[in-house]
């Protein structure tokens, strides 16, 4: 699906468009699929990176709605994949408007005295590091673009707050991925730029199957968990990148109601 110029399409039947250039990571699949179509549904122009060819271009083949979308491959754990994709959206584009970090994996479900150093370094790297990439390059172009400025859009965890049994690099990414947040609302003040995140608990994609089958709990039970489906959550990135950049969501949790988080254990 092709992407229009900036100028295109930004007066339709007397109205000013409020269609913004988005770039959504880990967009092929699962809650990154998802909020790539809701946010072309709402007629937004997404840049959705991802590593797989194969799903990338389906989630963006896809893409329903006025907004469109464009497939771009790349690595968020490499600087230099990073910043590729970035050159191309400011010679695209000129500008970026919203970024939300959602590309991330589980890994693994063991105790801690059983986790190896290579998987603890691939989540850390994933969940983390390239978070901190993304937003480190969206940063340095929102805080010189004209108009500055810009939202980013963490995707963080019930586990940010409260982990589950043998998660300990998944619990410990997430909840480095709260304090990146805090520092980039609090480094964004003087630049227009707005950090947020949004702490999702069971949204139905390829991630939680197992949770949805029977998850261990912190009593030693295996039970399986209620999911909600992912468009909800969707919908909530729609509404925040709706916002103006003088109100900020710092952090907003959704999660399927029955599940063990509230009094969990």
């Amino acid at each position: 699906m092709a992407l229009r110029s900036p100028a295109e399409g930004r007066i339709r039947s007397g109205f000013v468009s409020t269609s913004k250039i988005v770039l959504v990571t880990g967009a092929g699949t699962g809650l990154g699929r998802a909020m790539t179509h809701a946010l072309t549904a709402a007629g937004h122009r997404v840049v959705a990176v991802g590593r797989t060819a194969a799903t990338l271009d389906e989630a963006v083949a896809s893409a329903p709605g006025p907004g469109s979308a464009e497939a771009v491959r790349a690595d968020v754990t490499d600087s230099a994949s990073v910043n590729a994709v970035f050159a191309h959206i400011v010679q695209r584009w000129g500008r970026l408007d919203v970024l939300v970090n959602n590309a991330g994996i589980f890994g693994p479900s063991q105790p801690i005295d059983e986790v190896s150093v290579q998987d603890w370094k691939q989540v850390v790297d994933i969940n983390l590091t390239g978070a901190f990439l993304c937003a480190q390059a969206a940063f340095r172009l929102m805080r010189t673009q004209t108009p500055r400025g810009g939202r980013i859009i963490n995707n963080g965890s019930i586990s940010a707050h409260t982990p589950r049994p043998n998660t300990v690099a998944y619990a410990a990414s997430k909840h480095g991925l709260t304090g990146l947040t805090k520092a980039l609302a609090l480094e964004g003040r003087a630049h227009d730029i707005a950090a947020g995140q949004i702490d999702i608990g069971n949204a139905a994609t390829e991630l939680t199957a197992g949770i949805a089958a029977g998850s261990l709990q912190a009593d030693g039970s295996v039970r399986p968990e209620p999911t909600m489906d992912a468009s909800h959550v969707a919908a909530l990135v729609v509404q925040t990148v709706a916002l103006p950049l003088e109100v900020n969501v710092p952090f907003l949790t959704v999660m399927a109601t029955g599940m063990p988080y509230i009094g969990r254990g």
